[in-house]
């Protein structure tokens, strides 16, 4: 497969294209700096790119067969008060070129306590969780439901607290929303499922919760 990640120079989009270079695809790695990757292998593309900006989003676009979104921001005390949208803008400039030319496979990769899933935060961890994260979930909530109105065949994953432990079987896909629970899982076990999902196909228009 020929697979666009975008946010794939650090974090769980980083780990995404290690894992799919392993697994024998071609990979294209989308960020604004994509080019200083320390990374290199045949199958890999590092491309340049504003992922809100949708001239850059088309041009990565071009040949992919599925789309992996891993965005993330620089952790800060600013994430407290300072407004997010990085995760909607992205998503709102992405959505009509997919649904236009495609792929039509897209996986994003949100997190435990975003959309649906806040209903499973225990009542212990909402205030830390509003306090820390409120800024950056209230946009991710906008990019889960952004996705959901789209007519794509959408994956949203929500990972729980991440670590970065190496790659373990064993770790759990909860599908079903009576399962979803938080716990941790690490980057490369996320990365090890998006690739595997992208493959299979196993929760077209589902949302999934991974943890230990």
């Amino acid at each position: 497969m020929h697979i666009l990640v975008i946010g794939g120079s650090s974090g769980i989009g980083l780990a995404t294209v290690e894992q799919g270079l392993e697994r024998g695809h071609h990979m294209r790695a989308f960020s604004r700096h994509a080019s200083q990757m320390d990374l290199d292998h045949p199958n890999l593309e590092k491309f340049d790119g504003d992922a809100t900006q949708e001239t850059d989003l088309a041009r990565a676009l071009d040949g992919m067969d599925a789309v992996v979104v891993a965005l993330g921001i620089k952790e800060s005390l600013a994430m407290i008060w300072r407004k997010v949208t990085l995760f909607s803008d992205a998503t709102r400039a992405l959505l009509p070129l997919m649904e236009t030319s495609g792929p039509r496979r897209l996986l994003v990769v949100t997190g435990f306590g975003a959309g649906d899933s806040y209903a499973k935060v225990s009542t212990l961890e909402r205030i830390p969780f509003k306090l820390v994260l409120g800024e950056p979930y209230k946009d991710k909530d906008w990019q889960e439901a952004l996705v959901k109105e789209s007519g794509l065949d959408w994956t949203i994953v929500r990972p729980t607290i991440l670590t970065n432990r190496p790659l373990r079987p064993g770790y759990k896909v909860f599908a079903e929303s009576a399962q979803w629970r938080n716990g941790v899982i690490s980057r490369k076990d996320v990365a090890d499922f998006l690739i595997w999902e992208a493959e299979a196909g196993a929760h077209i228009r589902g949302e999934v919760v991974l943890a230990r």
